[in-house]
């Protein structure tokens, strides 16, 4: 009796751990998107692009060689030459063909901000990739809503329809007993019978559709689901109206790149500083004469400090600042109109909301009253005083606002989920 207790238990455990929410078939569709990979792609980009940036404070090295062919050498004085070779002493001269192997190493002290400004912007471009990702992400989110509640939509057809089924069923089977006593006849029978059968091709049209949009679903959440029948998410309550969507964080993010790259600009025409040194192995040397007498290679070398200024990024500052304040320009363009969409977009869904939950409150009463004529209309047809036309004519009114009740409750639900994506409460 235990170990049946126990398994029960465990059996029911399992199911309730598997029941597949609204918010865990949005949490299952962003994990397995496929786009959810660029994060840790950007996130890899933007660290290269910052150790880029920093490298530049690094000591730079650079190995050079090269063999030259020359003209012309320097040479001493006609006069001078003479007064040394008449003293026994013979200068060759610098010979034509020269060598080095040469090293060079350069410090910066000061770059203009360049490198600070390429870390702004590989992190704000970064921000601005990982913010089109969250859009995108985020768009998502109401493909998957759209699935969720078109099911839960075509589950309440299926409910309606079984029982209407249910109803006609027994109608049918009352037909026929009248229809064996002489109560009734036989097209009496025959117009149930052919609302049955209709009823059940609707049936299995709606199973179909449903297994459509099941099967969508679960490609979007990359698993089965595990339940027949999804749960109904319960009414969601707004905070505020002010909306946090994710668009807003990528102008946001848009703009802070602008800014960045407009640092780029007002650093690219400071001078620089750096310190270097510079050292060869070759021939002549940095002592002409000592490489006039001989032609030995030597090592030479020597160390300062180095100022470059590019005047030239001057010439397209100006226009650069421009480009960029354009930019700036186009991307709050952007936002009013993604502002305007978003407020008309929460106008209507308002709009939707106030209709159906006006719709709602007649809903129940409507059913009501159908019910009540339906049963009537059953008792009328068992006294003969309606055919079976007429009893067919209030079964499907019934069946009719019943679908219409849960179908508006299920559109009130998704148009306040609607209305708390657009607003991203």
């Amino acid at each position: 009796m235990k170990q049946s207790l126990l398994t029960l238990l465990m059996v029911v455990s399992t199911m309730c751990a598997s029941a597949q929410s609204l918010e865990e078939c949005r949490q299952l569709a962003r994990e397995h998107y496929p786009e959810i990979a660029q994060y840790n792609l950007i996130d890899q980009t933007e660290q290269y692009n910052i150790s880029n940036a920093a490298r530049a404070w690094i000591p730079q090295v650079m190995v050079s060689a090269q063999a030259t062919y020359q003209s012309a050498t320097p040479t001493y004085p006609e006069a001078f030459s003479n007064i040394l070779t008449a003293n026994g002493v013979e200068m060759a001269g610098i010979r034509n063909d020269q060598y080095k192997v040469a090293v060079d190493i350069s410090q910066n002290i000061w770059d203009g901000g360049i490198s600070k400004a390429n870390k702004a912007i590989a992190t704000a471009e970064a921000s601005e990739q990982r913010s089109r990702v969250d859009v995108s992400l985020y768009d998502l989110q109401s493909r998957v809503d759209n699935l969720y509640f078109g099911i839960l939509l075509l589950d309440e057809r299926m409910a309606q329809t079984e029982t209407l089924i249910a109803v006609l069923e027994s109608n049918l089977a009352r037909m026929r007993a009248y229809h064996s006593n002489g109560m009734a006849m036989q097209a009496d029978v025959d117009a149930i019978e052919a609302e049955l059968l209709t009823a059940k091709q609707g049936l299995g049209q709606i199973e179909s559709s449903r297994a459509s949009y099941r099967r969508m679903l679960e490609v979007f959440i990359g698993t089965p689901l595990t339940d027949e029948s999804l749960e109904r998410p319960s009414m969601p309550t707004l905070a505020c109206r002010i909306s946090a969507r994710p668009e807003l964080r990528m102008f946001e993010a848009q703009e802070n790149l602008i800014e960045a790259k407009r640092s780029a600009i007002t650093s690219s025409v400071m001078p620089r500083f750096s310190a270097f040194a510079q050292g060869y192995y070759g021939y002549p040397g940095m002592d002409m004469f000592k490489s006039m007498m001989s032609s030995e290679w030597s090592l030479n070398g020597m160390i300062g400090v180095r100022m470059s200024w590019n005047i030239g990024a001057f010439y397209t500052k100006r226009n650069n600042l421009q480009k960029l304040n354009v930019a700036e320009q186009q991307v709050a363009v952007q936002r009013d109109v993604f502002l305007f969409n978003n407020e008309m977009q929460s106008v209507q869904y308002d709009g939707e909301i106030a209709r159906l939950e006006k719709a709602i409150k007649d809903d129940d009463r409507i059913v009501e009253l159908r019910r009540n004529v339906r049963m009537a209309a059953e008792s009328q047809l068992e006294n003969g005083v309606i055919d079976a036309t007429d009893l067919l004519r209030k079964i499907t009114d019934e069946t009719a606002a019943m679908l219409q009740r849960s179908t508006h409750e299920i559109e009130l639900l998704q148009a306040t989920y609607g209305l708390k994506t657009t607003l991203n409460q």
